[in-house]
């Protein structure tokens, strides 16, 4: 099963909102650059590369979680990132139900 095939099944998995959030995130992250790819790694984690990791995408029982590998040199003029001040490289996103994507500032 292809990586893409992977993160397909783990989002028809999940039937809440999750699955409809994660979604979401994966069409605008794919549609940012077409030299995206989708990898599966860490046992279980999407992961989004265009040269070296950008994005990690988790579902978690109450959120959906994107972790940006080198988000803390990223601008976030729209505050996207709510979550990993405390450290030095990453930063995250923990969107919650009823949260709504900026998808313009996620691109």
């Amino acid at each position: 099963m292809t990586p893409s095939q992977q993160i397909g099944q783990l989002i028809a998995g999940l039937t809440d909102w999750r699955g409809e959030t994660l979604a979401g995130i994966r069409k605008t992250i794919l549609a940012a650059d077409p030299d995206i790819v989708e990898e599966w790694k860490w046992m279980g984690s999407p992961v989004w590369c265009l040269d070296g990791n950008i994005v990690v995408g988790n579902a978690h029982k109450d959120k959906v979680k994107l972790t940006f590998s080198h988000g803390a040199s990223l601008p976030d003029p729209d505050n996207l990132f709510n979550n990993g001040f405390g450290g030095k490289v990453w930063r995250a996103i923990d969107m919650f139900e009823g949260d709504r994507l900026n998808e313009g500032a996620l691109k």
